[in-house]
């Protein structure tokens, strides 16, 4: 069965929840835009993606764990997931399936997952891995040949600001690698460490050419651009534009059109200040410095966005969707030249971690957590009295 099949087989049954409020800006969304079910569950659900070429949705789990669902709705599991550094934000991360494997054919899929690795006295950093997935019976596959391809450095101690998430540019030829800045703050300027960066890569993990700082040695050739804090979300628009979704500290959560060799200014700006009331200069001081295409303050918390592609909700073409982990729900902004406006927000029932477009042009949702109460996968359809303009 293909992708597109998931979306007829799964049953009508499910359970229907609230998903609209009043937006604290743009449109009145008191109508309801879209309809969201519930499919499944999991346990502190981190990312996920379809696997193309047959329908499977799957969801990795912080503890370290990856799930999948199939087509007709059964649960699986993956086996051979490594071992990973659970505790505070630290534990199993991204996966990407690599592009151009849409073929139902295949029986072996090249997947990419990202993860918290332990190191000697106390540290830890995030590591990217590449494996082949490999599925010998419906509800069973397995990481074969799994092999660490990129690294923070340094391994520091602390269980935050990790970031990992990952991106394939639109051409399948290189891979984007967020990296946080691990709570230390300075080394986002530091461009001869990775943390507090974006790196670009070969799909083997190496250092991409033509990358700003080529010339040097590793880790400075893996840099793209530098001066990040915590990026929880790496998408391309339509025009091929990478784009990041960063976490402020107390205020100054960002939206970032990324540029090769741009620093971003974190911690010598932002548009928030420190935990403890520190006031941080403002991005609008350092014009030498990157500013946000958008900011909040207060803070949405963002999990993860997309860039709406469908035809489902045709007003939402193009904008940026986004997930809130303390906006619980969905903002959504639109995105005029390098600039962004924020035009709704959707609260949702629990905190949102993910987001996905599925292949008809409908929606994908993971809540954020653990227990009876969280980490359902939700789906979103057009609701049937604004599925027209779905507005």
């Amino acid at each position: 069965m293909n992708a597109r099949n998931l979306l007829t087989a799964l049953s009508p049954l499910a359970v229907t929840l609230a998903s609209c409020g009043s937006a604290a800006t743009g449109e009145n969304t008191g109508g309801k835009p879209f309809a969201a079910e519930t499919f499944a569950q999991f346990d502190e659900p981190w990312a996920m993606a379809f696997d193309e070429g047959t329908g499977t949705l799957f969801v990795t789990e912080r503890k370290g764990a990856i799930r999948f669902m199939t087509p007709d709705r059964k649960i699986g599991e993956v086996s051979g997931v490594p071992k990973v550094d659970y505790g505070g934000q630290g534990g199993l991360g991204d996966i990407l399936f690599a592009p151009g494997q849409k073929s139902a054919k295949l029986d072996r899929r090249t997947v990419y997952i990202s993860w918290v690795e332990a190191g000697s006295g106390d540290t830890r950093g995030a590591v990217v891995g590449k494996a082949d997935l490999v599925c010998p019976a419906p509800l069973k596959c397995q990481l074969d040949g799994l092999k660490v391809i990129w690294r923070q450095q340094p391994k520091v101690t602390g269980r935050g600001h990790f970031s990992h998430r990952l991106a394939f540019s639109p051409d399948g030829k290189y891979l984007f690698v967020s990296s946080g800045e691990r709570q230390k703050f300075t080394p986002a300027q530091d461009i001869k460490v990775n943390l507090g960066k974006i790196v670009r890569l070969l799909p083997d993990g190496t250092p991409a050419p033509g990358n700003p700082f080529a010339d040097k040695p590793s880790p400075t050739n893996q840099i793209w651009s530098y001066g990040h804090r915590n990026v929880l979300g790496l998408a391309f628009d339509e025009q091929g534009r990478l784009w990041d979704l960063e976490h402020g500290p107390a205020g100054g959560d960002e939206l970032n059109l990324v540029k090769p060799g741009t620093n971003y200014g974190w911690p010598l700006v932002s548009d928030g200040d420190h935990y403890d009331g520190k006031p941080i200069p403002r991005n609008s001081t350092r014009p030498d410095l990157a500013a946000p295409a958008i900011s909040w303050n207060p803070v949405i918390a963002p999990g993860d966005f997309i860039f709406y592609t469908g035809d489902k909700f045709p007003a939402w073409k193009g904008q940026a969707l986004i997930t809130g982990l303390v906006a619980t729900g969905l903002v959504r902004v639109s995105i005029n030249g390098e600039k962004a406006t924020e035009e709704a927000r959707y609260p949702m029932d629990n905190r949102i971690r993910d987001i996905s477009q599925g292949p008809d042009g409908t929606i994908w949702l993971i809540e954020d957590g653990e227990g009876s109460d969280s980490g359902h996968l939700l789906h979103l359809t057009p609701a049937a009295t604004n599925a027209k303009s779905a507005n």
